[in-house]
C-alpha cells in the first residue's frame, strides 16, 4: 500500500477515534511525554539557550525517531501501518476534547454559573479566570477553540502529511514543549528560547492552512479574509495571529484586547475590531466557534490526505518512468 493511503486512512481513523473516544482521563501518551521531558528538564536545566536547545532536540527529536522506528518496523504490513497512523493521529489530535470543555463552559454560562466557568477555564487555556466576568470568559474560549484547532488539530495533520507517524509525534512534541518552557518567565526566558522558537516554525503551516479553511467554513469568508490581512500581523504570535483574526472575522466578533495571565496583564489588539461585535456570554459565540473548529478539522483532514495522496502518486509515477527508462 502506497505512503498516502495508509496516511489518508490511518488519519481519517484516528480523527473518527478521537471523535467517539476524545482522551483519555488516565494515561495519555501526550501526559507520559510531559512527564519524560520535566524528568530531562530537572537533569538539564541551566539558564542558558544552549541547554534549552539540547533539552527541545533530545525530547522532540527522540519522540520523532520513536516514531520513524516504529513505522519502519511496521512497513512490511500495510494493515500494521494503519494502524500505527491511526493510534499515533488519535494521541495527537485532542479535538473532542477540546470541543468538550468549551461546549461544558458555555453551558455553564449560559446558566448563569459564573463561578462554574471560571473552575473549567483552567482546563483549556492559561489566563487568569478570576479576573474575568462572563464576557471575559466567553471571548478567552473563543480564542483558544480557535488557536487550538490550529495546535491540537489542523498543525499535527499538516506534519502527519508530510512525514507519515513521527511527523505527527514530533509535531505534538515540540507544541508541548513550547506549552511546558516555552513561555517568558524568569526560568523559561533563556532555557525555553529553542521550544518556542521551533513551535513558531512547526506551527507556521498549520496556522496559515487553518486560516485558509477558516474562510471557507466560516459565515463570512470576506470578513475572514478582511481581519486576517488587517489584524493578523499586529497579534504578537505569528501563527496564533491568523487563526485568531480570521475565527473573528468569520463570526462576526471582537477577539484580543486586555487579559491576565497569572496575575500579569497584556494588552493586545483587537483582532475585527472595525466591523466584529464584542463576545457575549449566553449568545450562543463558543457554540459557533467549536461548530466552526470542528468544520475546519474536517477539511484539514481532506487537504491533507488529498496532498499526500497526490504526492505518493506522482512519486510513483517518477520511479516508473526512473525504471522503464533503465529497461529500455
Amino acid at each position: 500500500m502506497r505512503a498516502g493511503r495508509v496516511f489518508a486512512y490511518g488519519a481519517a481513523a484516528g480523527l473518527l477515534g478521537d471523535l467517539l473516544l476524545g482522551d483519555p482521563r488516565r494515561g495519555h501518551p501526550v501526559a507520559a511525554f510531559g512527564r519524560a521531558a520535566g524528568a530531562v528538564e530537572q537533569v538539564l536545566w541551566r539558564d542558558h539557550r544552549g541547554w534549552g536547545a539540547l533539552h527541545t532536540a533530545v525530547c522532540a527529536g527522540g519522540t520523532a525517531a520513536l516514531g520513524l522506528a516504529a513505522s519502519r518496523a511496521v512497513r512490511r504490513s500495510p494493515a500494521a501501518s494503519v494502524a500505527l497512523t491511526a493510534a499515533a493521529t488519535w494521541a495527537v489530535v485532542g479535538g473532542t476534547s477540546l470541543a468538550r470543555e468549551a461546549d461544558a463552559i458555555g453551558r455553564a454560562l449560559d446558566a448563569g454559573d459564573v463561578e462554574a466557568a471560571r473552575a473549567r477555564l483552567p482546563h483549556l487555556c492559561g489566563r487568569d479566570p478570576q479576573a474575568l466576568d462572563a464576557d471575559g470568559i466567553a471571548r478567552a474560549v473563543v480564542e483558544s477553540v480557535a488557536e487550538n484547532t490550529s495546535d491540537a488539530v489542523v498543525g499535527a495533520l499538516v506534519w502527519g502529511a508530510v512525514a507519515g507517524v513521527p511527523g505527527l509525534l514530533g509535531f505534538r512534541a515540540v507544541n508541548t514543549l513550547d506549552a511546558m518552557v516555552g513561555h517568558r518567565s524568569p526560568r523559561y526566558r533563556r532555557y525555553g528560547w529553542a521550544s518556542a522558537r521551533l513551535d513558531d516554525l512547526a506551527g507556521w503551516p498549520g496556522a496559515r492552512l487553518t486560516a485558509v479553511l477558516t474562510t471557507v467554513a466560516g459565515g463570512d469568508p470576506r470578513g475572514a479574509v478582511r481581519a486576517w490581512r488587517a489584524d493578523a500581523g499586529r497579534h504578537p504570535s505569528p501563527n496564533a495571529g491568523p487563526v485568531e483574526a480570521s475565527f473573528a472575522g468569520a463570526m462576526g466578533v471582537r477577539l484580543g484586547g486586555t487579559l491576565s495571565y497569572g496575575g500579569r496583564m497584556e494588552h493586545r489588539p483587537v483582532l475585527n475590531g472595525a466591523t466584529g461585535r464584542a463576545v457575549r456570554a449566553g449568545s450562543g459565540d463558543i457554540a459557533r466557534a467549536v461548530r466552526l473548529s470542528r468544520r475546519v478539522g474536517g477539511l484539514a483532514l481532506g487537504v491533507c490526505a488529498g496532498a499526500r495522496l497526490l504526492a505518493s502518486g506522482a512519486a510513483s509515477l517518477k520511479n516508473r518512468g526512473v525504471t522503464k527508462g533503465r529497461t529500455s
